[in-house]
């Protein structure tokens, strides 16, 4: 009987005490802290040096925002050219795909022995995208979201191909990316 009290005290003790603690709250947060990031064939990628920049062309009235990011002896680059543009540091909040222009480039390239990057493969119109869903013009911050396939046609001297190697940048994503403002 003793020993059926003693369990029952442990257990109401344990209640109690379990219920005084504080309650806590657990949150995901799917924000970034890299202000550039990508998945490259399915390995998680933040590049250590990024550089960013809307400019303006005034003899061809075009304006232009680029991205270039590097880590592990590899670079992402994003080109987005509009035309018929005007001369500030604004840039359209919309979806830009890579079509058969060449207004949105995109490339994934890697280090080479020399110490540049070669290009890996092409992106075909279809194939990738650049969202851009937030800018602040006066703290010069741009936010969206990209991504592509990159495709490479390994062929014989005979012209045969031989391989195809397919490059895919996934869930990538620039997250209040300084950018600086060049007018040429």
């Amino acid at each position: 009987m003793k020993k059926t009290q003693l369990i029952m005290l442990l257990l109401l003790s344990a209640i109690f005490i379990q219920s005084c603690k504080k309650d806590e709250t657990t949150t995901a947060s799917t924000t970034s802290d890299k202000i550039l990031s990508a998945n490259i064939n399915g390995v998680a990628w933040n590049p250590d040096t990024v550089s960013a920049a809307i400019t303006y062309n005034a003899a061809a009235k075009t304006k232009s925002f680029t991205v270039t990011g590097t880590a592990t002896q590899q670079q992402v680059s994003i080109n987005i050219t509009l035309p018929n543009s005007t001369n500030d540091n604004t840039f359209g909040l919309a979806t830009y795909k890579v079509d058969t222009t060449s207004r949105v480039v995109l490339k994934y390239l890697t280090q080479n022995a020399q110490g540049g990057f070669d290009q890996i493969g092409v992106v075909e119109p279809g194939s990738g995208s650049v969202i851009i869903s937030g800018i602040d013009t006066d703290k010069k911050l741009i936010t969206g979201t990209y991504s592509f396939t990159s495709k490479q046609v390994n062929k014989d001297q005979s012209g045969n191909i031989i391989s195809i190697n397919v490059q895919q940048i996934l869930l990538g994503s620039f997250t209040n990316l300084p950018y600086s403002f060049v007018n040429n």
